[in-house]
């Protein structure tokens, strides 16, 4: 067995600023694990800092060589070979970088098994929807917007501070439902309903998301009683749990969910199917991931959801942003490149013969 694991930096060819962070650089962690002669990948882009719950790059990192590794390696001692992969969301612990950890071996251990069978993920999970994709953008600058033809609704970063003339009209210049993502940074009640009111002026408002800080469920469900407009959930949501708490307040009518943040592919399906169950309405969010990661999200959604997600490939400013992902016949459909892994930086070089 050897598992690799790659750091690859990439700067956002559409910057997007948010209430406490500007989206320009990513870091993407890709793991490799080969055994037998076949390999999977595995990708989370994490945050470069620790920020609203979510752990910052470095942690995921050591969470990868501290704990997750040797989980690995202690199980293929024991029982010669590799965990299949819906054991590994069992590997999760307490801390903020464990979620992203068990996630980026989750999916190379998917891929793998996928690959080692001939079997794709379509054979896991048949598609039933055509999920709509959904844009991000950003009213707390004038940095260029980047809206696709197709797409179904715009996610606007929001801030509390007063919206620009030149923000407004810019979200009037739109014509799907915009999304107003506060990422935890709203100030009161009464703030987000002036700037509701006026962007329902120009646009027409979907919902509002991540008003107030993770768990803040209270909150959130009494400026929902207020706003007259569906509010939504996203760095609120890592568990089951954190759904049950939302249904119980009717706290919002949508969550977000990414795979990363919740312990992987199998957690996130659960937590979407469980969400559904309740009446709540989920998508498929993202951190800025390769082409790669965003096609195995869009594999998953494509399962289980019929809202606007966060699915379509991010550019970045590389010359050879094509080179990416390789389009062969694998089980993702696409897979890293071996130009791509070259020029990233090589963090684990694990080998252990069994």
């Amino acid at each position: 067995m050897k598992a690799t694991l790659w750091r690859q930096d990439t700067g956002i060819r559409f910057p997007v600023r948010s209430a406490a962070q500007h989206h320009d650089v990513r870091s993407r962690l890709f793991l490799g694990v080969e055994h037998h002669g076949v390999t999977g990948y595995g990708e989370v882009a994490p945050q470069p800092e620790e920020l609203n719950g979510d752990a910052a790059i470095a942690d995921v990192i050591d969470e990868v060589r501290i704990f997750v590794l040797p989980q690995l390696q202690q199980i293929l001692e024991r029982e010669g070979d590799l965990p299949s992969w819906t054991r590994v969301a069992r590997f999760g612990g307490s801390r903020a970088a464990s979620n992203p950890a068990v996630a980026v071996l989750e999916m190379a251990l998917l891929e793998r098994e996928l690959r080692a069978a001939r079997g794709s993920i379509e054979s896991l999970w048949p598609a039933t929807f055509e999920t709509p994709l959904q844009a991000t953008v950003s009213l707390i600058d004038d940095a260029e917007w980047h809206v696709e033809p197709g797409v179904a609704r715009v996610r606007a970063k929001i801030a509390a501070a007063p919206l620009s003339s030149s923000a407004l009209r810019r979200l009037g210049e739109l014509n799907v439902p915009v999304l107003l993502d506060y990422n935890c940074g709203a100030s009161d009640d009464a703030q987000v309903i002036e700037q509701v009111r006026q962007v329902r002026e120009v646009a027409n408002v979907a919902a509002v998301e991540q008003p107030y800080a993770v768990g803040n469920v209270v909150d959130s469900a009494r400026l929902g009683e207020q706003l007259g407009v569906a509010l939504s959930i996203d760095e609120g949501v890592r568990s089951l749990r954190d759904v049950a708490q939302i249904v119980r307040y009717r706290a919002a009518e949508i969550i977000c969910v990414k795979p990363a943040r919740v312990g992987g592919l199998a957690n996130a399906r659960t937590i979407i199917l469980r969400a559904r169950e309740a009446g709540l309405r989920a998508y498929v969010g993202g951190f800025f991931e390769s082409p790669y990661a965003r096609s195995v999200h869009q594999s998953l959604a494509r399962n289980c959801v019929d809202e606007p997600s966060d699915l379509s490939p991010v550019e970045v400013v590389t010359a050879d942003y094509s080179r990416e992902v390789d389009a062969v016949p694998c089980a993702f459909g696409v897979t890293p490149s071996p130009e791509m892994l070259e020029r990233s930086t090589v963090l684990v070089d694990l080998q252990l013969a069994i």
